[in-house]
């Protein structure tokens, strides 16, 4: 693991086709701050331009993964500060990544910890793991997507628990909820992060891409509208060599070599 160049508070590994980032505050268990956030999606938009990364896995490392925002920096300031400099609403290269993103989760993935997870597009938890929103406790509530992507992930009832007790979720109670994809030891949580990383990143590119937003498109459009969205993708896709390749690849019965073209 190499830090990443001109990055305080992020470290990033690169081994094409992946590529790796952690965040990397231990002393205050990862906590967010403006700064973190900005290094992080800046990372984030430049993994996006690189053509030679296809997929990326984001980890707080062994221990932790997140344990919230800096409330150190927060404690003190006013709506309009917090208005002016929107730091929830930084969040959204994020979020808005067209690469697969994986979360390995470890330890702590709290507040807006909790909230950049679930901004992921796949989650793998270790047995440490635990997720919540304690926000109530210090008299605010979720501001990066908490309040909005646990109810599409559960449901009403449990996301209700979730905010309104602050009380956090176990890794197997979020695997049986449906939040976390699998979970496993937690010291082989990054690795095989890594892993599914590699298996995804040898898939055609362009169609990794749209089956993502193909699926995010789900949470936001009637089904009429996302059904629509979806053939369209799937037609263009026919004028890519990438489709060309993978159904002649499957014709002679060998693995396909995609360029992302």
């Amino acid at each position: 693991m190499i830090a990443a160049m001109g990055y305080e508070h992020i470290l990033l590994e690169l081994e094409p086709p992946i590529a790796t980032l952690t965040l990397n505050r231990p002393k205050v268990l990862n906590a967010l701050s403006p700064e973190l956030i900005r290094e992080l999606t800046t990372a984030l938009a430049e993994l996006d331009a690189d053509e030679n990364v296809r997929a990326v896995v984001l980890t707080g490392g062994p221990k932790v993964f997140a344990a919230g925002a800096d409330i150190g920096d927060m404690a003190d300031r006013g709506a309009v500060d917090q208005l002016r400099r929107d730091q929830t609403g930084r969040w959204a290269p994020l979020a808005g990544f067209s690469k697969p993103l994986i979360a390995a989760v470890n330890g702590y993935a709290l507040g807006g910890g909790c909230e950049v997870a679930l901004m992921c597009d796949l989650i793998l938890a270790g047995e440490t793991a635990r997720f919540g929103q304690p926000e109530i406790n210090l008299g605010i509530i979720p501001g990066a997507g908490g309040t909005q992507r646990w109810p599409r992930s559960i449901g009403k009832y449990v996301a209700m628990e979730v905010m309104l007790t602050g009380a956090p979720v176990t890794a197997q109670r979020a695997y049986e909820l449906g939040v976390v994809n699998k979970v496993v030891p937690a010291e082989m949580t990054v690795g095989l992060a890594q892993r599914m990383a590699r298996q995804i990143a040898e898939k055609p590119p362009l169609a990794a891409r749209m089956a993502k937003e193909a699926v995010l498109k789900a949470f936001d459009s009637p089904l009429t509208e996302g059904l629509a969205s979806e053939r369209k993708s799937f037609y263009f896709l026919f004028a890519t060599e990438d489709q060309k390749e993978g159904m002649h690849a499957f014709l002679e019965k060998r693995k396909g070599v995609f360029k992302g073209r």
